[in-house]
């Protein structure tokens, strides 16, 4: 067990350390963790010299590769090297296939294109493709002829927001190309597009985009799915995502329910039976990290079960994810790779003790609870890093919205899977005459379940908004929170208090300390001001994307709610909708109000803003006790103008 525990801590150590540091950093860190690892086992885990040795070599190895794919880089061929360096966008004609259906947003629809030709000439690579205005839907296998402005994606403008480049990045691209229309040539044969997009299509058109959704992603996984954004953002703050997300919880129960109807039938039709089930689950939810873990850990689990032997979860775990970043390095910097791993380390590590302790310690009526309260509580304890250093926050009810909906869930699942292997085998007018009633009490239950989710959402402090804190200390927080997890490092509980307490502290003076964050990006322009943990924000433009980006500045910062909102935009638009819930005071034109003219000021404690000038020309804004002057027309500060004045002036 010493062994297969010391490999599984130094492969999550080494994940963690690969998700910190994605810069030079990135070799120092990895040292860094895998010495502290090898440190603390070797003296409380007993290992030999040669053993560590051995293990420490191996995920050397499996940790550099992952690390030198850590920045990929484009094919000698890939359209992105006939974009200028500088300079505007170039006009070209490629020749591709669609990798993925092009989802319509507000007009357009967006997909990712496997370049085959540019302008006549091979060429290899990966662009996304956007059609503005889309006329006809995009479906994978589509092969097309594009004409139109190739250029690179941006990057973000602040480490909060995520931009075209770097979402690009994960999908190994590094062009995008825009045009108002395309030429299909010929269409590939999908079959595994085809059979998920009838199913989510019948789910959708039997039982509504909400309740339809949810059963297509219990099945397919969100990724699969267009699912609603609203219904998406309640099942995250409840502490759900996992339900939504294809993984091991969606391929248990199909595997179960597979194995406990072959319980009779000999070996052969058990494995066979498994096998298959395995394999539909895969080519329905796709090669996602999640489930090729799920598949991968299933099917050593199967094997070793009807072969009479006795499976080590921790040994097949450890196996398996060193073989997924063997086969695929870059997974190591998936976030669904990261939060995968540690979720089912969790449950192998820490659930059996955890649900142990509870039995034996916990008060007479938690007892009955305990196998129901150890699983969300050793997965949420694991993933509390992850969390936190990719989403800057943690839902507070996750272990309450897992009791409720976990009676839910199963039957569900269970219940999504068998209609979509319905809608698959049974002809289209079957599908659309039996469907509606055999679903009707399916939706039903999914209603209950999306009225619960919501409920649980909406509950004051829903979610623990901690800003996203930098790396070093979510580094510290996993070291101080590792003796809790591993019951053989308890007599380290005490000493690793501290360090917590450390990291703790050192995020709250971060989140405590005044700071003005200037963000400009699309010809927009930020500026969010903050002061002893609460902030307020000036925006230039009031449009949707202008409040979309105010919203993930202010959960990336850590905040639920600005102390108050100016819009600076001279054109109405009509987007109250989006930035009431942002602040307790909004300022916009959009909104019916007048805007502030000289002398006027909009103010909180410790936090204003001031008209000044005899035209309302220039803009006051106060931090604390400094004051920034500015021009009302860049809202940023002007290169080489940035002044503070009156007291405690610093520049």
């Amino acid at each position: 067990m010493n062994s297969a525990l010391a490999t599984a801590l130094l492969l999550l150590l080494g994940s963690l350390g690969a998700a910190l540091s994605q810069t030079w950093q990135h070799w120092c860190t990895l040292l860094v963790v895998l010495g502290l690892g090898l440190g603390v086992l070797r003296r409380c885990c007993g290992l030999s010299r040669p053993s560590l040795g051995l293990i420490s070599l191996f995920l050397a190895l499996v940790i550099a590769r992952s690390g030198l794919a850590a920045e990929p880089r484009p094919h000698p061929l890939d359209p992105s090297h006939w974009i200028p360096v500088k300079g505007p966008a170039v006009e070209v004609t490629l020749q591709g296939r669609l990798l993925n259906d092009g989802r319509l947003r507000d007009g357009r629809c967006r997909a990712l294109l496997e370049v085959n030709h540019l302008d006549g000439a091979r060429r290899r690579g990966r662009t996304e493709l956007t059609v503005d205005p889309c006329q006809q839907p995009l479906h994978r296998g589509y092969w097309l002829e594009v004409t139109g402005a190739l250029r690179r994606p941006r990057p973000a403008a602040h480490p909060l927001l995520r931009g075209g480049a770097e979402r690009l990045l994960a999908r190994g691209s590094w062009s995008q190309i825009r045009s108002a229309s395309v030429r299909v040539l010929r269409q590939s044969w999908t079959p595994l597009a085809d059979g998920r997009r009838r199913i989510a299509e019948a789910f959708t058109t039997a039982a509504g985009p909400a309740r339809g959704g949810l059963l297509a992603a219990l099945v397919l996984g969100s990724a699969q799915v267009d699912l609603m954004a609203d219904l998406r953002e309640a099942f995250r703050v409840a502490g759900l995502s996992h339900a939504l997300a294809a993984s091991g919880f969606h391929l248990s129960v199909l595997l179960g329910t597979t194995l406990a109807a072959t319980r009779s039938g000999p070996s052969a039709l058990r494995i066979g039976a498994g096998g298959s089930a395995m394999g539909l689950f895969l080519a329905l939810a796709g090669a996602q990290p999640s489930v090729v873990r799920a598949v991968l850990m299933g099917a050593a689990a199967l094997l070793i079960r009807e072969g009479g032997q006795r499976s080590r979860p921790l040994g097949v775990l450890v196996l398996t994810l060193l073989l997924m970043l063997l086969m695929h390095p870059a997974w190591a910097r998936s976030v669904g790779f990261q939060l995968s791993a540690a979720a089912t380390a969790g449950l192998v590590v820490s659930a059996a003790p955890l649900e142990q302790w509870l039995c034996t310690h916990g008060p007479g009526w938690l007892r009955p609870l305990a196998p129901a309260l150890s699983v969300p509580i050793a997965a949420l304890a694991w993933t509390l890093p992850l969390q936190l250093l990719h989403f800057g926050s943690t839902p507070l009810y996750a272990l309450v919205s897992n009791l409720l909906a976990a009676p839910l869930l199963a039957p569900l699942t269970l219940s999504a899977m068998a209609l979509a292997l319905l809608v698959l085998v049974a002809p289209a007018p079957i599908t659309a005459f039996v469907l509606p009633w055999l679903i009707w009490p399916v939706q039903q239950l999914a209603g209950v379940l999306i009225v619960l989710v919501h409920w649980i959402s909406g509950w004051p402090w829903a979610q623990l908004l901690t800003g996203r804190p930098q790396p070093l200390v979510v580094l510290a927080l996993a070291l101080a929170l590792i003796p809790w997890w591993l019951p053989a490092l308890r007599r380290w509980r005490c000493h690793a208090v501290p360090l917590a307490l450390l990291a703790v502290v050192v995020q709250g003076w971060v989140q405590c300390s005044d700071d003005l964050i200037r963000v400009e990006q699309w010809g927009r322009q930020w500026l969010v001001l903050r002061h002893r943990g609460r902030a307020a924000l000036l925006s230039s433009h009031g449009d949707g994307l202008s409040c979309h980006v105010a919203r993930q500045l202010g959960a990336g910062l850590g905040h639920a709610r600005f102390d108050w909102v100016a819009v600076m935009d001279p054109v109405a638009m009509d987007q109250s909708g989006c930035w009431s819930p942002l602040a307790h005071t909004v300022l916009a034109e959009q909104q019916g109000q007048l805007p502030l003219r000289s002398g006027q000021t909009l103010t909180s404690a410790g936090l204003g803003l001031r008209v000044t000038g005899a035209r309302g020309r220039h803009l006051q804004v106060q931090v604390g006790q400094r004051l920034l002057a500015l021009r009302r027309r860049d809202l940023l500060i002007p290169r080489g103008e940035l002044a503070w004045v009156g007291r405690g002036a610093e520049h």
